[in-house]
């Protein structure tokens, strides 16, 4: 349950405003860390000026405050990689993927109004008004079916979706003026995608038809579960969804090293149907999308509000990368990495054979013929470090291609998870039957 309450900015004049006091207070500290490294006899570099702990607070706290694409956007920024920011500032807004502030009761019995009319209590059976769930779009609530069925009710914060547009646009534009984003750096393909990508989300009534594809995919797998779509309890901005079951998937940890492998080789396998059969991947990855039942060993999959369509020619692009990755051919790695839409930079530049380094270091777990320990591998921090050396060459930094960035979204995820899970997995046997395909 959450009980931290807070309204959400609906204006796009108040929302605009929040952004104009954030990057006044981030000024402001910088000039008072500045003139403090100045009397320690320190010559001040603008980047540590901007990314202190009194500014990575009032960064996340207000994105949190805020919701919407601002936050949404702060969580796909963060789950980047090394594509696309400064390691620190990845850092920073990893805080966002914890849960954010719920909304007052009274926007809340507003969007129920506005979904089921005023007599919405009525159709809502043992509705529970706190929520058990708040994030950057919405938040989950507890109740019953009219047939006694235990039920959800993911509700959209007020003013969200017609926020978007500017939200992206006033974030990513405090990002390129606070120095964090390379200034030269063409952003706005990537803002488009992302601002269409949250619309999708922000329309619940195309969630469930995401979430009805991968039932219609999954639903007779017995190692998966997912919830069903409730008709009569979903509309653009309310969706109703049977409840399943389970514990947080981090809670894995704590059976047996063999359960550990088998759960998380099966998170691998799903990412793998969904990238080359599906071509249609839930992107978001967030951990609270998984569920574990310890009794029977089945994982719930929830949320698909942030599934993505891919085009083939994508995915072969992306499978001959891979290809390319496990033969360590890094002529045909560039070759792939460019057909997929990067930019590598000039020919035998000392920039290109950093970006493919990473590419083969980053997919190190996809390469070896053997159980992958990810509990005990240093690949984050050496991947951290690789992205240091790229600092010196951000007049050759561009935005990854679009599909890509969500590939490794949800590829660094599952990573981050295994990690977590302290999971030894051969994601390289996994993988070899698609790559034959």
């Amino acid at each position: 349950m959450t009980d931290h309450q807070h309204p959400v900015p609906r204006s796009r004049t108040r929302r605009l405003g929040k952004f104009v006091r954030l990057a006044g207070g981030v000024a402001g500290s910088m000039v008072t860390e500045g003139v403090r490294q100045l009397r320690a006899g320190k010559r001040p570099q603008a980047r540590d000026l901007l990314l202190t702990p009194a500014n990575a607070h009032r960064l996340t706290r207000q994105l949190r405050e805020m919701r919407g694409a601002a936050m949404k956007l702060g969580q796909i920024l963060s789950m980047d990689g090394g594509d696309f920011l400064p390691p620190e500032l990845a850092d920073i807004l990893a805080a966002l993927r914890s849960s954010g502030f719920a909304m007052p009761e009274e926007q809340l019995d507003e969007v129920l109004t506005d979904a089921f009319g005023a007599d919405f209590s009525r159709k809502l059976r043992d509705f529970d008004r706190r929520p058990f769930a708040a994030a950057s779009i919405g938040q989950v609530h507890r109740l019953k079916t009219r047939d006694g069925r235990d039920a959800v009710l993911k509700i959209q914060y007020p003013g969200i979706s017609e926020s978007i547009d500017s939200d992206v646009d006033n974030l990513a534009t405090l990002l390129k003026v606070s120095g964090l984003m390379p200034s030269h750096m063409d952003v706005k393909p990537l803002l488009i995608e992302v601002k269409q990508q949250l619309r999708e989300e922000a329309d619940y009534e195309q969630e469930a038809r995401y979430l009805n594809a991968f039932v219609r995919a999954l639903g007779d797998d017995e190692r998966f579960v997912l919830p069903r779509v409730i008709p009569s309890l979903t509309t653009q901005r309310v969706l109703g969804m049977t409840f399943v079951p389970g514990e947080p998937i981090e809670q894995v940890v704590n059976e047996v090293p063999e359960e550990r492998d088998r759960v998380m080789a099966l998170l691998f396998e799903l990412f793998l149907t969904e990238m080359f059969h599906l071509r249609l991947v839930q992107t978001d990855p967030n951990f609270a999308n998984y569920r574990y039942d310890a009794e029977t060993g089945q994982v719930a999959l929830l949320d698909f509000g942030a599934s993505r369509r891919f085009k083939a020619a994508f995915t072969r692009a992306y499978r001959d990368l891979l290809r390319a990755v496990v033969a360590a051919d890094r002529g045909a790695i560039a070759t792939a990495a460019e057909a997929a839409g990067y930019h590598l930079g000039p020919p035998d530049s000392r920039y290109r054979s950093i970006i493919l380094d990473m590419a083969q270091m980053v997919l190190e777990p996809m390469t070896r013929d053997e159980p992958y320990d990810f509990g005990a591998s240093t690949l984050a921090s050496r991947v951290a470090s690789m992205g240091e050396d790229l600092a010196d060459y951000r007049d050759f930094w561009e935005a990854p291609p679009v599909d890509a960035a969500y590939v490794h979204r949800k590829i660094v995820g599952l990573f981050m998870l295994a990690t977590r899970l302290k999971a030894r997995v051969n994601v390289h046997r996994l993988l070899l039957p698609w790559l034959e395909a």
